[in-house]
Formats: C-alpha cells, structure tokens, sequence
C-alpha cells in the first residue's frame, strides 16, 4: 500500500505540494486529475523516490521511499515527457534493463511489441510521439512491477492503443495485484479505468472518491409542472444544483435517486426524466458544491476574480 501524510515541496517560491495525505490500495488503478501546474507530476515523483518531501513522509509497504533501494525495485515510473538515448531501440533498451534488473521479463516485451505492433528493432527516434509513450510503458511493465507510475499516459495515443494499453495494465493487475498510479488532465480518459478518482488544484487534494459511489451517489432529473415553481418546491431533497429555463428545471441531486424520484412523483408533474451523469459533470458539481467553479480558463476558487 502507498501511503502519504501531509507531504509538502516546493521549488523556490512556488509551493507544488501543500500538505497531501492519501492511501492507494495495492491491486488498484488510482486516477490524478487537474490541470496544469496543479502538482501531478510532483506528486508521481515523490511517489516514485524522484524527489523527496520538504515535510511529511511517502512510504510504499510502510518503509519509506526516499533514498531505499529495496522499495525502488518495486516501482517504474513513465514521465510525461518520454526520454531515449540517441540511437537506441526498444531491444536495446531491453538489454540495459535486464542489465540492471534479472527479473526483466524479455518474452513479455516481444509480446507487447508485437501487440502494439513496435519494431523492436527501429530507432526509437523515428517513432512518433504515442509510439514512444507505447513502447517506455510496454519496457515499465516488463521490469514487472508492484507499483506503476503513468504520467500522462494516454497522451498521443489514439483509442485502439489506449485501450490496448489500458488492457495490457489490467492483466498486471489481475495477474499480480499491480498498483497503478495515473494522472492526467481529462476525467474521460480515466473514467472507464480508475477505481478511485482524486482531483488536485494548486497542490492539494481537493476532492478525492471511489469512482463508482462518485457516480451513483449524484444524478440529474429534468421536471416539468403545470403550475409556476421554484427551487423552494424541493424543500427537503439535496440539490447541488439547481437550473430552470422555461417550465423545465434541471435538477442535480445528491442521495438516493430512487427515494428523491418517488418524492417529486407525488408532487404530480407532467414531466420527469431521471438522467445519467458523466464523470467529469460529477466532479464539476461536486466541486461547485465544496466552494470552487469552473471557468474558461479552468477550475477556480468561487470567492476569487475571474
């Protein structure tokens, strides 16, 4: 299990981390969201032994991460900007890992490259941009970790090989109960992936949950009545929010859908329809109902200028 306790970094004046406690699971897919600059990539590297916390404390298996050789065996980390060396292609790559790891599994690669249909002799240098992010994940995986680090790791795939890549997670997780740790800026890429879903903003964890009970607990109802109403006729069901235009309002609710569905029906409208929710218009009224918005130019606190 990866643990953290109110870990903090900063780099100059800039703080990336303020204070961020959570526990991830072992056999887990745990999904980071946030936009730009709000502390994914730190936190992956702290995670991974990259960097160290200026205060709290990472522990993996309850030792910590910093400075252990023994726990970095344990982990691959695949950044967000993908390096190779000049010249080298994924067999060389692969001999340098099992140079460095007897456990790399090399019958595992050849079978990955051939799925993700990767030359594993071109340079990598000729490869585009989600073919190297391919081919970095099919080597992390084939050191056979415990726990997985993906930053940005659907970027520049197109969706045949995101979900050749996501089938190729799964089946470490099952095999082996695998950890995964992914981050990225769009919610629908981790939507049909992550068993938990956390958002940073501005260095902390602002909202984290499982994702199934995310998506249960909140849904939408479209009504209609005859008379004139107003959110006041609601009195006593939870609404996070709350729209009309014409006679219809939309309602997002938070509970028990089938309880709040059977209180509007006695109220006899001539309209009603119960409506499924999208992952990222769960988070966005979650969040709006802890005090932030969302903007066009991204997620922002409700009391701050736009």
């Amino acid at each position: 299990m990866i643990k953290t306790e109110n870990i903090r970094k900063k780099f100059g004046d800039k703080e990336a981390l303020g204070g961020i406690s959570c526990n991830i699971p072992d056999g887990s897919i745990y999904g980071l969201v946030g936009s730009n600059g709000a502390g994914k990539s730190t936190l992956l590297r702290v995670l991974s032994g990259v960097y160290s916390p200026d205060e709290g404390s990472v522990t993996i298996d309850d030792e910590p991460v910093w400075e252990n050789p023994g726990i970095k065996r344990k982990v691959a980390l695949v950044a967000d900007e993908v390096y190779f060396p000049a010249g080298s292609t994924i067999r060389r790559m692969a001999k340098l890992a099992e140079a460095a790891d007897p456990a790399f599994d090399r019958a595992r690669l050849n079978y990955m490259a051939d799925l993700l249909h990767l030359n594993p002799d071109a340079p990598l240098g000729s490869f585009s941009k989600g073919m190297k992010r391919q081919a970095a994940i099919a080597l992390a995986l084939c050191r056979r970790p415990q726990y997985l680090f993906l930053d940005e790791a659907f970027d520049g795939l197109d969706p045949v090989m995101r979900r050749l890549v996501r089938g190729l997670i799964a089946e470490e997780i099952l095999d082996r109960q695998m950890t995964a740790v992914i981050t990225s800026h769009s919610l629908r890429e981790l939507e049909d992936t992550c068993d938990t879903i956390a958002l940073l903003h501005r260095g902390g964890l602002v909202l984290e949950s499982d994702t199934g009970t995310l998506k249960t607990n909140l849904f939408k109802i479209q009504v209609a009545f005859e008379e004139d109403f107003d959110e006041k006729k609601f009195e006593g069901i939870n609404i996070l929010n709350y729209k009309k235009s014409g006679s219809v309002a939309t309602l997002i609710i938070k509970g028990d859908s089938s309880q709040a569905a059977s209180v509007i029906r006695e109220m006899d409208p001539i309209l009603m329809d119960i409506l499924p929710l999208s992952l990222e218009e769960v988070f966005t009224y979650q969040m709006e109902a802890l005090g932030y918005s969302f903007t066009a130019q991204g997620l922002e606190f409700a009391d701050e200028p736009a």
